[in-house]
């Protein structure tokens, strides 16, 4: 992958002039059927995200709620008739030929319910990793088998042969239901790349050499072709304006929070919003060298990265099924040994059923049940439960500037008067009266500035353009012009915060008032990155806006920053941290930071983003505050901290069980019986019910 071109690597230039335009349009709000085709946006395939391998079963091996409902009433049935562990429960009765009744059921049970076990397991063979689907997969076989010959045995020998169908049928529905309450819990993924295409219009107004148009879809253009873009419309392709000016909203794509002013001979990126100007453009770039595509490709690139979460329960399971295999073994071997193969059998098959994980196999569930609930409460969405494990672990966070730690819109930050004659209140009343038929975004926040003030705006006899300056109006028989400092062509004595935008108040050719707008920190943004130094994560804004701006921004929060970043930039920038390794959280919104989001260990969307972005992310801000983030960071530090008491819980009874069950302390009359095993395992299980929803929230 090479780099962008230069058109994309480089910031807009800062344009402080403003004429009447209306850009309310924003890019992520303009959606068309558009196919993600090959040739047009490089893939015809979203990569699965983050590829989180074998072990991120209930994505891959069926519908869990589906398969559990259906499963529900025979495993219930199966309840019903067979004893746990030889000893019968009071809503537990038997008939004639009951047991025969229970193992039909239990073959069409396992056939059905443990399909996407067994399809996970041997999966964890092929990866030589076996864990919590192998562990399952081997309770299953063992409890259904010897249950199988039980019955057979009963039948041909009348010996009573206690059997395991109950313990069967409850390690099958609670290992069900577990999958079901995860993968409820976190969601699915979305598709970045989808997203990301429909940011380009399905279709292009080509003009031919008669000047007419002909409507052509997308996929058709080539380089050379002149295309017409209307106001209002997104830009099908990177090119250059041939006829026409406007303003270009790029803030989705390259991060630069103001509109961007284009003229003859400047480029634009396809998928940018025209304002209200009327544009023709040569196409430069289409397929995989447009600007959409190489985010694409990234995103591509960002997606078959391998996972680094530690997956704790998949580690912990897959220690218990070689424990569990290595007693069983021992057993078998010293049973036959010392007393006779039926004996033998017997503890080689209670330890392995002993293994089945019933309160493992809720104990992640659970919690990540609990965690998402309260994250939700938040304001957070947790797609990706790994998520919460590399949070817990994070070095550094990297920031994107405009509407993450800014408000992304345009505020006045500073309202001045040059002359003594007129009062702050006076300067703003002439100012809003002027701009008080503009929609473009400065003259709006000048305007929604003087309500707020509570002042009225100076009513104007009439009011229009000052090309490539500002605006001017008449008002009290004097003309009054609003424009900016690079019109005024000379300096004005006042203090700009840095990454502002300067407009002057000029009357009959004097200045005498400025007001300095920009984009505003969002109010939680210090709390944020007093929270991340905290915890010991460092922040790194990295933003694709312009050095003044980022200056301004990084110098008042106290943090490290990269300005002028393309999406390229970004990608590299968490790329190269990883190589390092340092666990990465990436936090953004828009086209800009999708790459990075995927690329990331744990990507934060800001939920008033793009959908690329949020599509990209493992977790979203709904309300768009950066104060959540430190919540966030709360909520994973105490989820996999009640991860790690739930496994020992969990896992704790079947480390200490299983060498009991096969008989080590049975020298010194020490046994576990099969009664005592069932309690222990309810007990467990009520446990790491009881201790997942004590999870709770501080801040």
């Amino acid at each position: 992958m090479t780099k962008f071109e230069s058109n994309h690597l480089d910031s807009q230039q800062e344009h402080e002039n403003h004429v009447t335009m209306d850009h309310s349009k924003h890019v992520g709000h303009v959606h068309h059927e558009v196919q993600v085709e090959e040739g047009i946006h490089g893939h015809s395939e979203s990569a699965e995200h983050h590829n989180h391998g074998e072990h991120d079963h209930h994505q891959h091996h069926g519908n869990f709620k589906e398969i559990f409902l259906k499963s529900l009433p025979l495993g219930m049935i199966i309840l019903v008739l067979s004893p746990m562990m030889d000893v019968r429960l009071p809503f537990q009765f038997t008939f004639a030929y009951s047991d025969i009744l229970a193992a039909v059921l239990a073959t069409i049970l396992l056939l059905y319910g443990g399909k996407p076990f067994f399809q996970g397991a041997i999966g964890e063979f092929k990866q030589k990793t076996p864990g919590m689907m192998a562990l399952i997969s081997l309770g299953l076989s063992v409890s259904y088998l010897y249950s199988i010959y039980a019955v057979l045995a009963r039948y041909a020998t009348g010996a009573h042969i206690m059997d395991f169908f109950f313990e069967f049928a409850s390690l099958l529905l609670i290992m069900l239901l577990g999958h079901w309450i995860e993968m409820k819990a976190v969601g699915e993924a979305g598709d970045a790349q989808k997203s990301l295409a429909e940011l380009v219009p399905k279709d292009a107004h080509v003009v031919l050499e008669d000047d007419s148009i002909e409507t052509r879809p997308v996929t058709e253009l080539k380089a050379g072709d002149l295309v017409r873009v209307q106001a209002g419309e997104n830009i099908p392709a990177d090119g250059i304006i041939k006829r026409g000016a406007s303003r270009i909203n790029e803030a989705l794509l390259t991060g630069e929070s103001k509109p961007v002013e284009k003229e003859v001979g400047d480029k634009v990126i396809g998928g940018s919003t025209n304002g209200e100007g009327i544009l023709y453009l040569e196409v430069q770039e289409t397929g995989e060298r447009s600007f959409i595509s190489q985010v694409q490709t990234l995103i591509g690139q960002a997606q078959n990265q391998p996972s680094r979460a530690e997956n704790l329960a998949q580690k912990v399971a897959g220690w218990l099924f070689y424990i569990a295999i290595a007693a069983a073994v021992i057993a078998f071997g010293v049973w036959l040994y010392i007393a006779d193969i039926q004996t033998a059998i017997l503890f080689t098959v209670t330890t392995l059923v002993i293994a089945c994980p019933h309160a493992l196999g809720l104990a992640i569930p659970l919690v990540i049940a609990r965690s998402t609930s309260l994250g939700a409460s938040r304001g957070l969405l947790v797609k990706d439960r790994e998520a919460l494990e590399l949070a817990n672990k994070a070095d550094v966070m990297i920031l994107d500037k405009t509407g993450t730690l800014t408000t992304g819109e345009f505020k006045v930050l500073n309202m001045e008067t040059l002359d003594g004659q007129y009062t702050e209140a006076e300067i703003t009343a002439l100012m809003a009266g002027i701009e008080s038929g503009s929609s473009h975004p400065i003259a709006q926040s000048i305007v929604h500035y003087a309500e707020i003030q509570g002042i009225q705006p100076v009513r104007f006899d009439k009011i229009g353009i000052v090309p490539g300056a500002g605006v001017e109006g008449n008002a009290n028989g004097r003309n009054y012009q609003v424009i900016s400092q690079k019109a005024l062509a000379k300096a004005v004595a006042v203090d700009v915060p840095k990454g502002a935008t300067l407009s002057i108040l000029v009357e009959d050719g004097k200045p005498i008032g400025t007001v300095a707008l920009g984009d505003e920190l969002k109010e939680t943004s210090k709390t944020l990155i007093q929270a991340l130094k905290q915890n010991g994560i460092q922040p790194i804004m990295a933003t694709g806006d312009n050095e003044t701006a980022a200056q301004g921004v990084a110098e008042e929060l106290g943090i490290e920053y990269k300005a002028n970043q393309s999406p390229q930039d970004k990608y590299d920038l968490v790329e190269s941290l990883k190589n390092k390794g340092q666990t990465v959280i990436m936090v953004g919104d828009g086209v800009n930071d999708a790459p990075s989001l995927a690329m990331a260990d744990v990507g934060v969307a800001v939920g008033a983003g793009t959908q690329v972005a949020i599509d990209s992310a493992d977790v979203i801000l709904t309300q768009s505050d950066p104060g959540d983030i430190g919540s966030f960071i709360e909520l994973a530090n105490k989820t996999t901290g009640k991860m790690k008491q739930n496994l020992v819980w969990g896992a704790g009874y079947n480390f200490i069980a299983i060498p009991v069950a096969a008989g080590v302390l049975a020298s010194i009359g020490i046994t576990l019986a099969p009664a005592a095993g069932a309690i222990l395992m309810s007990v467990s299980t009520v446990i790491v019910a009881i201790n997942a929803m004590t999870l709770k929230l501080q801040n």
